[in-house]
C-alpha cells in the first residue's frame, strides 16, 4: 500500500432555515495525508490537535465495525486552508478524509453515499457530511433522526456565483452553540422557517438567482446563536445592502456568508468586514466558489 492524500472541501452548512438538512461544499479544502505502517489498528499522534485525534480514533472505529476489515496502522497529517471551529465543516474534513483512505487501501468496498451515512451518524447531522463527500449543493433526508442518513439529492452549483466567507476571529464549539438552542419553538416560528428553507432551495435549484434576494429568515437557530457572535447579524446585513443576494450564519459560526454574483463580490467582502471592524472585531474574508467534485483520492 502507498500514502495517500485525501482532499475534502470545507462547507457550509443549514444556509439559513435549512437546519441539519442542507449543506454546500465550498472552494476551500483540507488534506489528509495517510501513510501506512506500525501495529494493524494503531494510529500514531503525529496530530497534536487532541480534538482531530479523537475524531479520527472514532471514524477508524466505525470503518471497522461497518466493513468487518482489519485496519492497517498507519500514521496521519492534516494540512490546508479550513480553519476550525469557525462553521465551515472542518471535522468533516478530517473524517472523511481519514474514511476515503481506508476505504481506498481496502479496495473501496463503500460508496460515496455510504460514507456520508456513517460521517453522518458520527456527526450527528447530515449537512456538511453529504457535502463534504460529495460536492454541490445537498438537501439530505434523514429518519427517524438527523443522525440517520437515507438519501439526498445533489445538485451542482455554477462556476460564477461567490460566496463571500467572512470569519471573525473567534472559534464557536458545534456541541456549545447547540446547547444554547431551546427546546421548543413557537409554531408560527417553525412555519416560517419551513417556507424559507423550501424557497432557498427551490430558487437555488431553479437557476432563478435574482429569487434569492431576501430569501433566507430563519428562526430555528440563527436567533439565538447570532447575539453571541459580535458584529455577525451586521455583516450579514452590510454583505446583503452592498449587493449580496443573500447571507446566512455559517453552520454554527463564528462565519457568516453572503451568496452573491461575482462583480459584486469585493465590495460585499468589504463590506462584511468593515461591520465587524466597526465593532472592534477583526475578521478574515475569503470569496469563494462551490466545489462540486466532493472528496478526491490520490497516490501521494
Amino acid at each position: 500500500m502507498n500514502p495517500v492524500i485525501v482532499r475534502v472541501p470545507g462547507s457550509t452548512s443549514n444556509c439559513g432555515a435549512g437546519f441539519d438538512t442542507l449543506g454546500l461544499a465550498l472552494g476551500i479544502f483540507n488534506e489528509v495525508l495517510l501513510t501506512p505502517g506500525n501495529e494493524p489498528g494503531a494510529v500514531p499522534a503525529r496530530e497534536s490537535d487532541a480534538r482531530a485525534r479523537g475524531l479520527v480514533d472514532e471514524v477508524v472505529a466505525v470503518f471497522a465495525t461497518c466493513t468487518a476489515l482489519p485496519v492497517v496502522g498507519f500514521s496521519y497529517r492534516i494540512d490546508g486552508e479550513v480553519p476550525p471551529a469557525r462553521g465551515l465543516g472542518s471535522s468533516v474534513t478530517v473524517l472523511a478524509g481519514v474514511l476515503a483512505g481506508l476505504n481506498h487501501w481496502a479496495g473501496n468496498p463503500l460508496t460515496r453515499e455510504r460514507m456520508a451515512a456513517l460521517i453522518t451518524k458520527i456527526e450527528g447531522h447530515p449537512d456538511n457530511a453529504t457535502a463534504g463527500v460529495l460536492g454541490g449543493f445537498c438537501v439530505a433526508r434523514c429518519t427517524p433522526t438527523p443522525a440517520d442518513f437515507v438519501d439526498l439529492v445533489r445538485v451542482e452549483i455554477p462556476s460564477h456565483l461567490r460566496f463571500v466567507v467572512v470569519s471573525p476571529a473567534v472559534e464557536v464549539a458545534t456541541k456549545a452553540s447547540r446547547g444554547i438552542l431551546p427546546e421548543r419553538i413557537d409554531h408560527l416560528d417553525a412555519v416560517r422557517s419551513v417556507n424559507s428553507a423550501a424557497y432557498f432551495t427551490a430558487a437555488l435549484v431553479s437557476g432563478d438567482y435574482a429569487r434569492l434576494r431576501g430569501a433566507v429568515e430563519d428562526f430555528l437557530h440563527e436567533p439565538y446563536r447570532l447575539p453571541g457572535i459580535a458584529g455577525a447579524k451586521e455583516a450579514i446585513l452590510a454583505g446583503v445592502d452592498a449587493g449580496g443576494l443573500t447571507g446566512w450564519l455559517s453552520g454554527s459560526g463564528s462565519s457568516v456568508l453572503c451568496l452573491a454574483e461575482a462583480e459584486c463580490s469585493g465590495a460585499v467582502g468589504a463590506a462584511m468586514t468593515g461591520a465587524f471592524s466597526a465593532l472592534g472585531v477583526r475578521s478574515d474574508v475569503r470569496v469563494l466558489r462551490a466545489d462540486n467534485s466532493g472528496l478526491l483520492v490520490r497516490d501521494a
